[in-house]
């Protein structure tokens, strides 16, 4: 080959534009404490030929305490699992037990996965981390709908036994992964402490009911259509255990807030999908929803379907994605809040964000979790929804320093506002003074106002600051 031909195709690859590089990057960021020094850490899975001590298949370390391997694969489904070089020395629960395979979805592009490594299977230790509150509603809960059995997970409030409140539901999906570190097999969510800390805070409180995966059965579960090439398509079926058998189930034993504005569903990944999908479907039993990010990607026909089911009742959706995840993952998501909002869903219904920091891994989950749940729920426990006010006017919308209130109803007098950020924190609370707000102190953003008179009428406003 001439030297100039050679040094073209040199330049060529050299200037390629990275995002044209398929990458799956497998990271660890926590290692057992009870790891031997100078262990090499492997992975070995369907990529690889399940081979346990291959060298090429060594972590590196990048930075102190985390690790990490790059694989050049095609998009698909893969599982694996961590050793020390042998199956002698897998990876097992904290306890040293055994874990199921780890499963991935591998979308194309660049996609960052960061995982922690629970325990060694030759080396027992480890406690529970699950928080008191915690409890296992059942170890083998029928589904009828699919014809086999699944381990439920229950969090009740920390006053559930010394009250006799009753409380607003969320369920979530891979419930082996939102509890307890011994059992999670890619990372804990930490929904039990960060719960707890938001009731010493002042939360009113909520059950969570979180719904093991099965293994080698959660993509079909979770996945309302099948993939030409990953298959699934038992979403439907599942959506139907959750409200015909679980949910009516959950309403008879505990003391719960059964209506739709008090019952929501949440996941990740696949689970973000079925959330999605349970809401759309069943959006008279479902009235919030937290899709973090959504496998979009499985089927074009969440689209289509979210279009011709359109809005059939005043909801909550949160869509929360990281830019690490992937190349598709932002784009779908901004497509999916469009095609909510043609279908008739409101702003003040809508909560997009991204973080460019954000990767498809449990930590990031973990640490979105507490804000989509305090967006998705605030207040709702305490509003009624037949004094709740349809055709409230405000304005200007975005603003600089205030805004105004019409249509407030004559009848109801001492008004009030309160002002929460995004995530649904209190920023502050004032008197409306002729029907008007003053926002001259808080920082440019979106923000949510709650607009309450002393006898329960009430209106929820979606507005920007600039």
């Amino acid at each position: 080959m001439p030297i100039i031909r050679l040094k073209f195709f040199l330049n060529f690859f050299l200037f390629l534009p990275l995002g044209l590089c398929a990458q799956l990057i497998i990271q660890v960021n926590s290692l057992p404490a009870s790891t031997p020094a100078d262990s090499d850490i492997h992975v070995a899975g369907n990529f690889n030929n399940w081979d346990p001590g291959a060298s090429a298949y060594i972590l590196q370390e990048v930075s102190a305490g985390t690790y990490e391997i790059s694989l050049d694969v095609s998009a698909g489904t893969y599982e694996f699992k961590f050793t020390r070089g042998s199956w002698d020395t897998v990876e097992g629960t904290a306890q040293g037990g055994y874990r199921p395979n780890r499963q991935i979805t591998y979308g194309g592009g660049m996609q960052t996965e960061t995982l922690t490594i629970a325990g060694w299977e030759d080396i027992a230790g480890g406690n529970s981390t699950a928080a008191d509150n915690v409890e296992i509603l059942s170890e083998d809960f029928y589904m009828p709908q699919l014809d086999r059995n699944r381990r439920i997970w229950i969090y009740l409030p920390p006053d559930y036994y010394s009250s006799n409140r009753s409380y607003p539901v969320l369920y979530m999906h891979d419930g082996q992964n939102l509890f307890d570190q011994q059992t999670s097999f890619s990372g804990e969510w930490e929904v039990d402490e960060s719960l707890n800390e938001l009731f010493e805070q002042g939360d009113y409180g909520i059950i969570v009911v979180g719904i093991e995966n099965g293994g080698g059965e959660r993509t079909a579960e979770y996945t309302p259509w099948p993939n030409p090439q990953y298959g699934g398509g038992d979403g439907a079926a599942y959506v139907d255990f959750l409200v015909e058998t679980l949910k009516p189930h959950i309403d008879a034993n505990y003391r719960t807030l059964d209506d739709q504005a008090n019952t929501g569903i949440m996941g990740s990944s696949l689970g973000g999908l079925i959330s999605l999908y349970a809401c759309i479907r069943h959006q008279d039993v479902f009235g919030r929803a937290g899709v973090l990010s959504p496998s979009l990607w499985f089927s074009d026909d969440i689209y289509e379907f979210v279009t011709n089911t359109g809005k059939q009742a005043d909801v909550r959706i949160a869509l929360i994605a990281g830019e690490m995840e992937s190349a598709s993952m932002v784009p779908q998501l901004n497509a999916m809040y469009n095609t909510l909002q043609s279908a008739g869903f409101a702003d003040t219904e809508l909560f997009l964000e991204t973080h460019p920091d954000g990767t498809h891994s449990e930590w990031y989950w973990r640490r979105e979790f507490p804000g989509t749940y305090q967006w998705l729920f605030r207040n709702i426990s305490t509003l009624d929804t037949s004094l709740k006010i349809e055709d409230l006017r405000y304005w200007p919308n975005p603003t600089r320093d205030h805004v105004n209130i019409q249509n407030l109803p004559d009848e109801a007098g001492n008004w009030e506002a309160t002002v929460f950020n995004a995530h649904g924190q209190q920023l502050l609370n004032q008197r409306l003074t002729e029907g008007q707000i003053k926002l001259n102190d808080l920082p440019v953003g979106s923000y949510f106002i709650l607009v309450r008179s002393e006898d329960g009428h009430w209106a929820l406003l979606h507005l920007s600051k600039i």
